[in-house]
């Protein structure tokens, strides 16, 4: 998730671009940079790091004479953070100029394909691959290049175009990734958010998936990238301030983030699965088929709840790869006696990359010969240099503390490994295959489909239940790690003392504290322990604890024995429940913390990245 700026007009273009940045830096803060045309010719500055570092670079030249320009600020993807990477890439002329957030799933053959054609490529990112296939079909009309361009092209993509053999337009495009662009008299801007073009217009045209645009002082032309049909698009008035801007209108960056899972789930299987032939293609981890065919076991790292969603893998390696699984907490990992060698995969689990406890755990793993593949969301992270390999979760930056979308995104990786493992060691039929990768091409319309009334549940209870001093939360098998990060999530962000545990631990101590003053958050889907959980929550009842039950849609059963039922929808696959019951505890801990005034992006004593031991 990376933010973009174009202008077109008759003002100065380098302090308009580099204002749109600073708004649209929490959209990622790797690298940065501009390029404009003057006098006849392209200009481009670039610079790892912060935008303050190019900021400086471009001290003194800012009052440039030129008028149209774009502008980016990476969170890097393919490549890591480097001047070299940094948007915008240029085409081998360097006379033409690419800024882009979104995948390009086919990089790697449409590279291959242009290297062959003599084309000369500086860097180690998709994006690159965009300007030198517009130069590729540029012969006059920079609409219709890219237009021939994005033809060929397989993935998500926002992403503006400037040319200086057209020195009055720049060329727009969006498919599965945002895109905005405003005007004024005599006046176009494009942006991957709102808050960049707040200071300069209201009125704005949100690019849908498969349209593209034409910006100059004369106004906006829109068009769809197959046909080329022109497109009339009314502009819309925006009233958010700009701090709102920043969340897109959501009260909290937390909020935004649990409503960007859909998404971030999307983004993280993409390019790695095949629905039509049943395969998992990872070649990122670089461990080779004889390699993971010899594995004897599996260790999984982390800490909080990268943990949990390592707990929840477990199941899933266990299941269809058939090796045996551990999953360590990372501050108590390197402290043990551990028995660790070339057969057993060592897996670090963290978002920023530079957990310190994780980081430990895997410097020993190496030590030892282990192989090492992390599961990491920052590209270039001291953690993804130090593994053997890393797949990325593509959950863009998480702002809030506690974690929701790199949570479910974490839980995209691992399944995605998990199935490629058993395809490797001969384990999973193609059948099962096909099976397993369709279930999790529902996850983001389930997901998408939850979400509102999910919310809207969650208030209700929140209502009911924020005074509240303690809570319970119950799960069994796969859900049993989704109990614990539902607990989690509600103390680090409502301040209430709140316990996982599995269901059926409840009689060896913790049923000695249900009264009716104790909420029991119980997962009852109907899987295969779903007659033993209902067993379990009907002893809750018994000793009239207050039962808020999430379980499928119309199970009457659950519905006589639970006051409260949030209802989620029956997955074809059990195996993907993990995915559908976060989220409405996610939304529940909210809601709850909100009621309760507290700060919910910043949560007391807490830091998004630990690196200290």
């Amino acid at each position: 998730m990376c933010g973009i700026v174009g202008y077109v007009g008759y003002r100065r273009v380098l302090p308009i671009l580099l204002d749109g940045l600073r708004r649209l830096e929490y959209r990622g803060y790797d690298s940065a940079g501009v390029a404009w045309v003057q006098d006849g010719y392209l200009h481009r500055v670039r610079s790892e790091g912060k935008l303050g570092n190019l900021d400086r670079l471009l001290d003194g030249i800012r009052d440039t004479p030129s008028s149209i320009g774009v502008g980016h600020t990476r969170w890097a993807t393919h490549g890591e953070p480097s001047e070299t990477n940094a948007h915008p890439h240029t085409d081998c002329t360097g006379s033409l100029v690419v800024v882009h957030n979104g995948i390009i799933e086919n990089y790697y053959s449409l590279r291959q394909q242009l290297q062959r054609e003599g084309h000369i490529f500086r860097s180690e990112t998709d994006t690159e691959v965009l300007a030198h296939l517009i130069e590729k079909y540029l012969d006059g009309d920079l609409a219709k290049a890219v237009r021939d361009a994005l033809r060929e092209v397989e993935g998500a993509f926002a992403l503006g175009v400037l040319w200086q053999g057209r020195p009055d337009i720049l060329v727009a495009a969006r498919r599965q990734s945002p895109l905005v662009l405003g005007s004024t008299e005599n006046e176009g801007f494009l942006a991957s958010d709102i808050p960049a073009l707040l200071p300069y217009t209201r009125d704005v045209v949100f690019l849908d998936d498969g349209e593209m645009a034409v910006l100059s002082k004369d106004g906006i032309e829109v068009s769809r990238i197959e046909s080329g049909r022109a497109i009339t698009k009314a502009p819309q008035t925006i009233s958010w301030d700009a701090t709102m801007a920043e969340k897109a209108g959501y009260k909290h960056f937390m909020l935004k983030e649990i409503y960007e899972q859909p998404q971030a789930v999307l983004n993280t299987y993409r390019g790695r699965i095949i629905p039509d032939i049943g395969e998992v293609a990872l070649p990122e981890i670089g461990l080779s088929p004889d390699l993971i065919r010899a594995l004897k076991r599996v260790v999984l790292l982390a800490c909080g709840t990268s943990w949990h969603a390592g707990l929840v893998a477990k199941y899933w390696i266990e299941k269809w790869v058939g090796l045996p699984v551990e999953v360590d907490l990372a501050s108590e990992f390197r402290y043990r006696h551990l028995l660790l060698d070339k057969t057993v995969l060592t897996i670090p689990i963290s978002q920023s990359g530079e957990t310190a406890d994780t980081l430990a755990g895997l410097r020993r793993a190496k030590e030892l010969a282990s192989p090492v593949i992390a599961v990491c969301n920052v590209v270039g992270s001291t953690i993804t240099r130090e593994s053997d390999g890393t797949i990325y979760t593509h959950a863009g930056p998480e702002i809030g503390v506690a974690s929701t979308k790199a949570f479910t995104s974490q839980m995209t990786a691992l399944y995605v490994l998990a199935l490629y493992l058993g395809q490797v060691r001969g384990r999973l039929s193609k059948r099962d295959l096909k099976d397993k990768i369709s279930a999790l091409t529902d996850v983001p319309e389930m997901l998408e489909n939850g979400l509102v009334p999910w919310h809207q549940r969650a208030k209700e209870l929140a209502d009911i239940f924020y005074n509240y001093r303690d809570f319970l939360y119950l799960g069994r098998d796969i859900n049993f790690p989704i109990a614990l990060e539902g607990a989690l999530k509600l103390k680090e962000i409502s301040y209430i003392h709140a316990e996982g545990y599995a269901a059926g631990e409840m009689k060896h101590g913790p049923i000695a504290l249900i009264d009716r003053d104790m909420p029991v958050v119980a997962i009852v889907p109907q899987d295969h322990v779903y007659e033993k959980v209902l067993s379990n929550v009907e002893e809750v009842r018994t000793r009239r604890g207050i039962i808020i039950a999430l379980g499928a849609e119309g199970d009457e059963g659950l519905a006589r024995v639970a006051q409260y039922v949030v209802s989620v929808a029956q997955p074809r696959d059990p195996d993907i429940n993990p995915f559908l019951h976060s989220i409405p505890l996610q939304l529940l801990a909210y809601e709850i913390a909100v009621a309760r005034g507290c700060d919910v992006d910043q949560p007391r004593n807490l830091a998004k990245s630990v690196t200290v031991e």
